[in-house]
């Protein structure tokens, strides 16, 4: 096979698999509707709904119908971008979805950013010295705060930098009077769009804290596999090769080991991303954060049914999406996965 048919078959088997993997979810989700105590009808029509109002809700929502015919109408609606309503709310649930989803993709980003500032430095130094001092503080560090809790974790450094300290708030996106004009959702970008510096800077000290809670428990698996990996390249026969032609440990470590031992970083940080988005929901409940979290922390206190199934929905899509997208990657940056996936075709 060509290169350009190689490619487009790898690519439709991923996009296979992903359908799939959507479709065993929105299976799933069907299932937990079913299997929810109480009537969906008057779920969705509302406690105070008469029973003319729920018998009108159970018809337009199909309800009446076998549960075959049910099944099939719900994922038509999924396909169609229909997450139903939200009792709450009373808005269709994506267009709240996208209310509150701006926030925590911003939330998200920042993580990420910490995430990585993290974990590659000091993965690659403790790898370098593996054994010494500093390598020992870094995995006693990594297992003892990636087997910490979100929420207590959060809450530890609310208390000590929030509340002993005072070095940065302890919750919310802004400070009253300072939050810039809604735009996006995104209180930083909604800054930057305002052309208002100083909000920028007071939404960039409300971020820092809940950033770096979804950093720090991320970050401790990607400094693992970054070491991990590190560590067998730099004792391969390949690197002894090159420290045999007189490179110098700079030039080893960054042109020959690093490029070889990214690969699982890369891999995580993929899925890490779509996993941040869910491991939000605490974070954003603790400090009080307009997020996708917080918006299904509420839907499930307060009963709300398709709101939590939209966003069991939305989040498994995202995850399937940015999966499709680190394979993908993989696939460009490393010819071993190349060779791998086709054989000896040329690609």
């Amino acid at each position: 096979m060509t290169g350009l048919r190689v490619y487009s078959w790898f690519l439709l088997r991923r996009l296979g698999l992903a359908v799939l993997t959507l479709w065993g979810l929105a299976s799933l989700v069907f299932l937990m509707v079913k299997l929810m105590p109480g009537d969906e009808a008057q779920m969705a029509a509302g406690a105070d709904a008469s029973a003319a109002q729920i018998e009108a809700v159970r018809e337009r929502l199909g309800l009446d119908a076998p549960v075959i015919m049910q099944y099939l109408g719900f994922l038509g609606r999924i396909l169609r971008g229909d997450f139903g309503t939200s009792n709450v709310t009373l808005q269709p649930v994506l267009s709240d979805l996208s209310v509150v989803l701006p926030s925590t993709f911003e939330l998200v980003f920042f993580a990420m950013v910490i995430n990585l500032t993290l974990a590659i430095p000091t993965g690659i130094v403790a790898a370098y010295r593996s054994g010494r001092t500093f390598d020992t503080i870094c995995r006693i560090a990594a297992v003892t705060l990636g087997g910490m809790p979100a929420f207590w974790l959060a809450l530890v450094l609310q208390y000590v930098l929030g509340s002993l300290w005072r070095v940065v708030p302890i919750s919310g996106q802004a400070s009253f009077g300072m939050a810039a004009p809604v735009v996006t959702g995104a209180p930083t970008l909604d800054a930057v769009v305002a052309g208002n510096g100083a909000a920028f800077i007071d939404a960039l000290h409300h971020l820092i804290l809940p950033a770096a809670v979804l950093a720090i428990l991320f970050s401790t698996q990607i400094f693992r596999a970054l070491r991990t990996g590190l560590l067998g390249v730099l004792k391969s026969d390949f690197i002894m090769a090159v420290r045999a032609k007189g490179a110098s440990s700079s030039r080893m470590l960054v042109r020959h080991a690093l490029p070889n031992s990214l690969n699982p970083v890369l891999t995580l940080s993929g899925t890490q991303a779509g996993a941040m988005i869910g491991s939000a929901v605490l974070v954003e409940t603790v400090f009080a954060r307009k997020g996708i979290g917080a918006y299904m922390f509420n839907a499930v206190a307060q009963k709300d049914t398709f709101a939590v199934l939209g966003s069991v929905m939305f989040i498994g899509a995202v995850v399937c999406i940015v999966n499709l997208l680190v394979d993908i990657a993989q696939l460009l940056v490393d010819p071993r996965i190349r060779s791998a996936q086709f054989g000896g075709s040329r690609a």
